[in-house]
């Protein structure tokens, strides 16, 4: 699906036809003539449309001729809905700058990141100005990234609560949902880092004499640095707190083993006279009238006497 969008009196607003200052955007679902059609139309490798379509696809940029293609990675939520599945994937944006159009795709249709421009929820945001609208793009997907970083580690906040009384194995696939999207994460952050570090030094947008878009570009590396340092630090804790998830459960099982074998003990004491007196032989006072009392008191006396024992080994 191919969308338009324009600037005007500050408002970005969807337009029928593309002009010069027209922001181009591709979305699946895709038809088998829309991509040759804006390759041939702006005269564009054929590459440039497809390599961002690969969510596989690692953070770059590239020039052929007049043509300029930058991919960033970005976070979305995965439409796995299984436990085992994480919880965030990052998928690829290719954002396309040509003399005649600045083009946009990405495989995801609305796309997070991207739909925040098309709803018109940024403040001065023109397609006209094209370096400031990748640095947007840029900043907005640090953003993303630091939002989605945050609900991460309140989920495992809420996670870690569940674990000291439990032994069942959600709670585990739930951490290894988070882990798995930290993972992501810290790849997608080193990847965009290194993109942008180069740009910056090849001053891939021309921008080294604009001072204010220079700084928000610095500003935005100072930012992904700061969410790469989070997703390192919460992995480190994340690591942390499903090592302890294993104590607790082999801690809890050790004490549920430990009071089924002291109670079997307790248990065993009476069992041991009763077995005495259960033998077909003569045995002392079995003709008396209180016999069956006597020894119930005295089975009870040596159980209560072995439990007092226990307590005082702090085992019970």
């Amino acid at each position: 699906m191919i969308s338009y969008y324009a600037s005007n009196n500050g408002q970005l607003g969807p337009v029928e036809q593309p002009g010069p200052d027209t922001w181009i955007h591709l979305s699946p679902p895709f038809t088998s003539e829309e991509l040759p059609e804006i390759a041939e139309r702006y005269e564009l490798p054929i590459d440039f449309l497809t390599d961002p379509l690969d969510i596989d696809e690692r953070s770059r940029y590239e020039r052929e001729d007049d043509a300029r293609l930058i991919v960033i990675n970005t976070p979305i939520l995965s439409q796995v809905e299984t436990e085992n599945d994480s919880i965030y994937i990052t998928v690829p944006i290719g954002i396309i700058l040509t003399p005649e159009a600045l083009i946009t795709i990405t495989s995801t249709p609305d796309h997070p990141v991207l739909q925040l421009f098309i709803d018109n929820k940024l403040r001065n945001i023109d397609p006209a100005r094209r370096s400031q609208f990748v640095l947007r793009i840029f900043e907005h997907t640090v953003y993303r990234f630091l939002t989605c970083l945050k609900r991460l580690n309140v989920k495992r906040n809420l996670i870690e609560q569940e674990l000291y009384d439990s032994s069942r194995n959600r709670e585990l696939k739930q951490l290894l949902s988070i882990e798995k999207s930290l993972v992501y994460f810290i790849n997608a952050l080193n990847g965009n880092e290194l993109l942008k570090m180069k740009m910056k030094r090849a001053d891939f947008l021309g921008i080294r004499h604009d001072e204010d878009q220079w700084d928000l570009f610095e500003d935005i590396i100072i930012d992904n640095g700061q969410a790469l340092e989070m997703a390192n630090i919460y992995t480190n804790i994340l690591n942390g707190t499903m090592d302890a998830y294993g104590s607790i459960i082999s801690n809890n099982l050790n004490i549920t083993i430990q009071r089924l074998t002291l109670i079997t003990i307790v248990l065993t004491v009476p069992m041991v006279i009763a077995s005495f007196y259960g033998m077909n032989v003569p045995m002392p006072l079995q003709n008396g009238n209180y016999t069956f009392l006597l020894i119930l008191l005295l089975s009870i006396m040596l159980s209560m006497a072995v439990i007092f024992y226990f307590r005082r080994k702090r085992l019970f």
